[in-house]
């Protein structure tokens, strides 16, 4: 079916029934690492990221969204009506073909069409079966399972904004992504499980877990220390300096994460007094002492611009950078070498994947499909023994 595949899971099919960001994001990885991944779609618009735009793409057949495009390389699109017996059929048989089989249906659903584990276990004894959810599937099984509802309800969004504004969410969907990234990875160990022993399994993530997960330290901070963290702005709760400080021009992300990266601004700064301070004398020191120490630091940020700060603190080994815009941000990764767009097929660019492999790079071998692009050759593939 992808007989262009190399990678190192090149050979193995992922039948891609998951839609919108999390089950494509993982399907994209295992489709970077070689597989050959199927994303069924239904009749209609397909994924719902096609329709979620501006902005969008001029491509042959049309305008597409950019959001499908940036999770959807490498795959091949079929268009199934599940109600349909025909294209129900296709669709059982194309789960008894598959390595790995990722859905996000609402509860029920795959029972409905002969897709639930159990049934599709029973003609397919090895398929890694992953389900991801919003809330699991217990006790929050009918709930939705969208990107902002778990910022909100497993409180990120109490933490971000500022220290007297309104909970705020973060920009991108974080834990649809996170949560694209532990399906992923749990995977490829399932895989190799069945290496070692024949056997399938079924492997369940959601959202929510991701999410009190992915929020270490400040999970932490209640379960380990029964301390409920707080909106605090662009500041840390931990360290400091480690925020946006104004220079002479803008602010400057300024980190000294430990006393040897202090000692290095406060040179580059030229306040080597500030190093004998025993106000200053440790991180502790520091963070319960920021109050004083900010407008010392304050004082010889503002003789010089953002940028010329930029260089001679990053010249000293000091972590910073300027808040760019995001095409600064990719500019930044084009200055450092970091080819960070790629062409798969030589279609539409989209950012590459973040490996770097010495043996296997990631394939860039399809651009993201329109839908229903591959319905006869899949179809015809499923026809053959």
């Amino acid at each position: 079916m992808d007989e262009e595949s190399a990678g190192p899971l090149a050979g193995l099919v992922v039948a891609d029934f998951s839609r919108v960001l999390a089950g494509p994001y993982a399907t994209m990885v295992l489709g970077d690492m070689g597989a050959t991944v199927i994303k069924v779609e239904g009749p209609g618009h397909g994924d719902d990221t096609r329709t979620w735009r501006p902005p969008v793409v001029e491509r042959p057949d049309g305008p597409e969204a950019t959001y499908y495009l940036s999770i959807n390389r490498n795959k091949h699109s079929i268009v199934l009506d599940l109600k349909d017996p025909d294209d129900r059929a296709t669709a059982q048989a194309l789960a008894a073909r598959a390595d790995v089989l990722i859905e996000n249906f609402m509860a029920g659903t795959t029972a409905r069409f002969g897709l639930d584990e159990p049934t599709v276990r029973a003609a397919n004894p090895g398929v890694v079966y992953c389900s991801i959810t919003g809330f699991g599937d217990r006790g929050g099984a009918q709930l939705g399972g969208y990107d902002l509802v778990v910022q909100a309800t497993s409180g990120l969004m109490s933490l971000t904004g500022g220290v007297d504004g309104e909970p705020t969410r973060a920009a991108i969907a974080l834990f649809d992504v996170m949560c694209g990234l532990h399906a992923s990875t749990a995977i490829l160990g399932a895989l190799r499980h069945r290496d070692a022993t024949g056997e399938g399994q079924h492997l369940k993530t959601n959202l929510l877990s991701t999410a009190l997960s992915c929020m270490v330290d400040k999970t932490s901070a209640w379960v380990a220390g029964g301390v409920v963290p707080t909106q605090m702005g662009n500041a840390h709760q931990s360290l400091f300096p480690y925020e946006p400080l104004p220079t002479a021009d803008g602010d400057l992300i300024v980190i000294a994460a430990n006393d040897h990266q202090f000692r290095r601004l406060c040179g580059a700064l030229g306040v080597p007094e500030l190093l004998t301070d025993p106000r200053f004398g440790s991180m502790v020191d520091r963070n319960r002492n920021r109050d004083e120490l900010r407008p010392l630091l304050l004082e010889r940020l503002a003789t010089r611009g953002a940028q010329e700060w930029f260089d001679v603190l990053s010249a000293a080994g000091v972590p910073c950078g300027p808040i760019n815009t995001v095409d600064q941000g990719v500019a930044l990764a084009e200055s450092l070498g970091l080819d960070p767009v790629v062409h798969p097929g030589g279609g539409v660019g989209t950012v590459r994947n973040p490996v770097e492999w010495s043996l296997t790079p990631p394939q860039y071998r399809r651009t993201p499909p329109a839908l229903g692009a591959d319905s006869d050759a899949v179809r015809e593939w499923l026809r053959q023994p």
